[in-house]
């Protein structure tokens, strides 16, 4: 599976981004940063891509991450393996994905139950309108609110 159409965002979802809207918006936050990386088509490289931004969040002694994958299918290799690898350095973390019709990630592990499904379309289906299932508003504040709740779990 590759990035469909209807999750692909556009240069001006990415200018007027909703979660980095909301997340710098809040004063109970420090936004310390964001990390951005591709999803290699090796395994090897995805695991060694999204193990590195899990140590780099925990070098900026981060508390929590939000983190969205554009697409699934392939994608949730790397997507699965960070949850897990922020987990793993106690940093809370909340996902947001296109998981469809099968209402999970493709690939799960321990730390995919804190996740927000993007999917829009009627039926959970491709439909291959640009743009669709990209994030929005509603989506942004369901995960930062998971992840602030995270958060003080782990505090």
């Amino acid at each position: 599976m590759d990035i469909d159409p209807s999750a692909k965002e556009t240069s001006l979802h990415h200018i007027r981004d909703p979660l980095l809207d909301i997340i710098s918006a809040d004063a109970d936050i420090d936004l310390l940063g964001i990390i951005l990386f591709g999803s290699s088509d090796k395994f090897p490289e995805k695991i060694l891509a999204s193990t590195r931004a899990a140590i780099w969040a925990h070098g900026m002694r981060a508390d929590g991450a939000v983190v969205f994958c554009e697409g699934s299918g392939n994608n949730h290799v790397d997507f699965a393996n960070l949850l897990a690898q922020l987990e793993s350095r106690n940093i809370a973390a909340a996902g947001l994905t296109v998981m469809g019709k099968n209402g999970r990630p493709v690939v799960n592990n321990d730390y995919t139950s804190n996740i927000i499904d993007t999917c829009k379309s009627s039926g959970s289906v491709e439909p291959c309108v640009l743009g669709q299932n990209n994030l929005i508003e509603t989506d942004c504040r369901k995960a930062f609110t998971m992840l602030k709740l995270n958060i003080r779990i782990k505090i």
